[in-house]
């Protein structure tokens, strides 16, 4: 297949074009970021130099590239996770706005197929409004792909990923850190329930939707069980040799940081039966904990 992957220099755009030039792929890497062209030529894929915010560019980049297969995995968060809600805003354009010049240039291309990168936590709650941003801006790219595939333009998949961790994840190295200072305290009675994926699974999941994903079909990529965010982070500790962490009242974090608090208090208890059944797809490891445990493993 030739696959064109956007946001190839990100958390899972990195190890996701490794898996695809694997598996015998030919692979477009788009990057905004000229000095990560050396580093995805070093994996494998041809890469493009484009702004996704630039219909133009975008399209062009795309059309010449002549791409079978379409993958979207454009944001741009912080290394270290969004810690406030401004963190995600040039993520929520991309979502919005970079989802529809990606989509134009995919069918402009006459790609086969479009694959996009959702957030589970944000796609699964509340209808969105003018206050949840982050959340209007996942249900705008999906349902952009979704009425795209109703119109028969193209075939549309959404994967909805749990939050990602596991070696080479930039948020999962920053906890750590925290955690083995003793800084990110857990709630007393935290009955959270985050999903969760470890980005491996999350590669395997996205490579086997290539053409085992039925069009117009919404997957849940997440663990087999949710976890709360006490439960990691003692996890955590536990690995590291680091205390247990400090307990705190739930309304401290509320007080302090009150996007993180409703982060983490997020109860969704999601299902990756239907990815499973119609993807042949498992989870190498389905919980977080054998996740964790073989992060450390092969750290030592």
């Amino acid at each position: 297949m030739n696959v064109f992957v956007a946001g190839a220099s990100g958390t899972i755009g990195v190890p996701l074009v490794r898996a695809l030039v694997a598996a015998g792929h030919h692979v477009t890497a788009l990057t905004r970021s000229p000095g990560k062209r050396e580093a995805l030529q070093t994996l494998g894929a041809s890469p493009v130099i484009a702004n996704a915010l630039d219909r133009d560019a975008l399209v062009g980049a795309v059309v010449a590239a002549h791409p079978t297969h379409v993958i979207h995995q454009l944001t741009a968060l912080p290394r270290e996770g969004p810690r406030r809600a401004s963190d995600v805003e040039a993520t929520n354009r991309l979502r919005r706005d970079g989802t529809r010049n990606l989509l134009q240039a995919a069918i402009s291309s006459h790609a086969r197929r479009f694959i996009v990168g959702s957030f589970a936590p944000l796609a699964a709650s509340a209808p969105a409004t003018m206050q949840n941003a982050a959340a209007a801006a996942v249900q705008s790219m999906e349902s952009q792909v979704l009425e795209a595939t109703r119109q028969g333009l193209i075939d549309g998949i959404v994967l909805r990923y749990g939050m990602f961790y596991g070696p080479g994840v930039p948020s999962t190295a920053a906890l750590v850190e925290l955690v083995r200072k003793r800084r990110w305290p857990v709630v007393r009675g935290d009955a959270g329930q985050l999903p969760i994926i470890h980005i491996d699974d999350a590669v395997s999941a996205t490579v086997l939707a290539l053409d085992g994903a039925a069009a117009g079909s919404t997957y849940e990529i997440v663990d087999d069980h949710p976890a709360s965010m006490t439960e990691i982070v003692t996890t955590l500790a536990k690995y590291a040799g680091s205390p247990p962490p400090l307990r705190v009242p739930a309304w401290l974090p509320r007080l302090v940081a009150p996007y993180m608090a409703r982060v983490t208090a997020i109860r969704m208890p999601l299902s990756n039966a239907r990815a499973k059944a119609e993807l042949g797809w498992a989870p190498r490891y389905p919980t977080f904990r054998e996740g964790l445990a073989d992060m450390f493993r092969r750290a030592a």
